[in-house]
């Protein structure tokens, strides 16, 4: 008996491998335009454009949407709000859990960010062509099929 693994798995045709490897390049490709103009990674992206779209979140809020480890949402909620992007209060209705919000900065931050994202968007958008359109619902199918808490709230 060997130690090798089996040969017959082709790690190109392997779709969770691939939709990883198709999510990195297209979040760095995006980072680069605001690291550069916002000095934000992209971590910090995922929780201020979260905290945008929901007006507020808990950092458990935040790890169940944007699939960040709950010590590494931590970690950027503590980094953003030093830099005042985020400002941290007591949940209303459970103490033990921690109310995120954008502070006016945040707020304006985003004003000027979000307009960066939508016109990444169009960029894909366009380089797929008609094919942006199937596979948005084969994004969807997946999202649907193994994991519906996903979209039960969209």
């Amino acid at each position: 008996m060997t130690d090798d693994p089996p040969t017959e798995f082709d790690l190109m045709a392997f779709t969770p491998y691939r939709l990883a490897v198709v999510a990195q390049r297209l979040s760095e490709l995006l980072a680069r335009q605001y690291r550069d103009r916002f000095g934000i990674s992209i971590p910090d992206w995922r929780v201020l454009v979260h905290l945008a779209h929901s007006g507020g979140a808990s950092v458990r809020d935040i790890e169940a949407r944007v699939a960040m480890e709950k010590s590494k949402v931590s970690r950027t909620c503590k980094r953003l709000e030093t830099r005042g992007l985020i400002a941290k209060r007591a949940h209303d209705t459970d103490r033990r859990l921690v109310h995120l919000t954008l502070t006016d900065e945040g707020r304006q931050m985003m004003r000027d960010l979000l307009p960066l994202a939508a016109a990444f968007q169009g960029e894909v958008e366009a380089r797929l062509g008609a094919d942006f359109a199937r596979l948005e619902q084969g994004i969807d199918g997946v999202l649907s099929r193994f994991d519906p808490a996903v979209t039960e709230t969209d």
